[in-house]
């Protein structure tokens, strides 16, 4: 095994999956804070109008807006190199659209950033984790409206301002693709806010799978959301030459089902649309031309790309590319083909893979092959695994032992995969590890879906003390960091 002497080996959270105090400190609502839980058979549900009787997962989560310094010290000693979190974009700008920010929710990151800096842990900061603010939601249809930019870029600015001693690596919008996804109201509402009004005033529980969802209106806020990125990178790197300000990508791969010509292209568009389309805006600074052949072939408008916003897109081209891997599915024409599911996306089971416990496949191999690809594609650009991990069931025995093998056998195979992709000239500067500690499934909203090295006592129910506790995981992993990758 052989990683870089720098390598960042860490894991990774997102504010609405751990944090909880949803109201504390100045906070507001944002789009987390509306949805109910679910499970694997059953769609998470989104409530118009907060109930005091309902169960929302991500109101009080695992608690780390108060457990913060205890959960920093476990992950230093497992010899963390890295650690990515995001900033409620609600606690610095409770409204979105307030004229100053909240002092309260800038000295909490101050506290959580200050703490990994005292073990020597390299905070890397998403700006905007599926947390838009309600308000944004409600008032403006979130990025559907241009005036939605130079919100988030005063968000952005305000926090570089504030951590530009302190913090090196930045990343955008998390999973900035799940808009192309064809999961239509998801998509929407976590990604880009945007919500049709009949949704928003509606007085029922909406599965997330029936949200409505408008292509035009998806489309112009996907771009008004790549014009906010590039114009944040911009900003600053003008603040701090020294900052690495990346975009973040669910990269779905994907695998032709059968030899049969049409399956293969129809693998093709759907890699493109799915993975390209935002990669290639982000990193070469202009969109590629089969984007302008899907908008055509699907009526979609795209005047809105002004030739200003493609000199704003040349201009602000990301440092780094950073990415989610958990699995592969295949892409078949054929209609009556088994399915599987995945990271907000489906696709045909792949014979050859075993799943999770919630049908996602689970593909080391495609790994390596998915950065390989992406090195081809962009090939001056240092790439990083920022989510990757194996959600399981995890029982705590009698004297408080957890031993979960299964999240050590899936892990081994892609750290292999990640060496064997170093050795094949792929620029990989780190990979941090999804949710390396129990958190919020933000698919189904359970505590069930568990996936840290460290396990905290909560439960669907909303039972539970937020006590922590080691997994077997949790002493292999920190072999893995201390050793940089040689043990395993």
């Amino acid at each position: 095994m052989s990683f870089p002497k720098n390598f960042l080996w860490g894991g990774a959270v997102a504010a609405n999956q751990c944090e909880g105090a949803y109201l504390e400190d100045g906070k507001k609502l944002s789009v987390p804070d509306m949805l109910l839980g679910g499970d694997v058979n059953t769609p998470r549900t989104f409530l118009p109008k907060t109930d005091p009787e309902a169960f929302y997962p991500s109101h009080e989560a695992i608690d780390f807006y108060h457990h913060y310094k205890e959960d920093i010290k476990m992950f230093a000693e497992m010899g963390f190199k890295c650690f990515r979190f995001s900033i409620n974009w609600g606690r610095i700008f409770p409204n979105g659209d307030d004229e100053q920010p909240n002092e309260a929710g800038l000295a909490f990151y101050d506290s959580v950033i200050d703490e990994c800096k005292k073990y020597g842990i390299e905070p890397l900061i998403t700006l905007c984790h599926y947390e838009i603010p309600w308000n944004l939601v409600t008032k403006y249809n979130g990025f559907a409206d241009r005036r939605v930019i130079d919100m988030f870029v005063k968000y952005a600015t305000t926090c570089f301002e504030r951590y530009k001693d302190k913090v090196k690596y930045w990343l955008t919008f998390n999973e900035i693709n799940i808009a192309c996804m064809g999961e239509g109201g998801i998509g929407n509402l976590y990604g880009l806010g945007i919500m049709d009004p009949q949704d928003v005033n509606a007085d029922h529980r909406i599965p997330l799978n029936e949200l409505k969802s408008n292509m035009q209106t998806t489309y112009v806020a996907l771009h008004n959301q790549f014009v906010a990125s590039a114009l944040t990178v911009k900003a600053g790197h003008e603040i701090n030459p020294d900052f690495m300000i990346g975009n973040m990508i669910a990269h779905v791969t994907v695998y032709p089902l059968t030899p049969n010509p049409k399956d293969i292209l129809a693998c093709y568009d759907e890699d493109n649309l799915k993975n390209n389309l935002c990669g290639d805006v982000q990193v070469r600074g202009e969109y590629p031309d089969f984007a302008y052949r899907f908008f055509k072939e699907n009526g979609i408008d795209y005047s809105y790309i002004t030739e200003e916003d493609k000199k704003i897109l040349k201009e602000g081209t990301v440092d780094f590319y950073t990415f989610s891997y958990y699995q592969s599915n295949c892409i078949t024409v054929d209609e009556n083909a088994e399915t599987s599911s995945g990271n907000m996306t489906k696709g045909a089971k792949n014979p050859y893979l075993k799943a999770s416990d919630w049908g996602w496949q689970i593909d080391p191999d495609g790994l390596r092959y998915t950065l390989n690809k992406l090195h081809d594609r962009y090939p001056k650009t240092p790439l990083m695994v920022v989510e990757n991990g194996f959600g399981a069931f995890d029982v705590k025995e009698e004297d408080g032992s957890i031993h979960d093998d299964y999240r050590i056998a899936y892990f081994k195979p892609h750290i292999e995969a990640m060496s064997e992709a170093i050795e094949d000239g792929v620029p990989l500067i780190g990979y941090t590890t999804w949710g390396c500690i129990d958190l919020v499934s933000a698919g189904t909203g359970q505590y069930a879906k568990r996936y840290g090295f460290i396990y905290v006592d909560r439960h669907d129910d909303g039972t539970g003390d937020f006590s922590r506790s080691k997994k077997d995981s949790f002493y292999w992993y920190k072999k893995v960091c201390e050793s940089n990758g040689e043990e395993i």
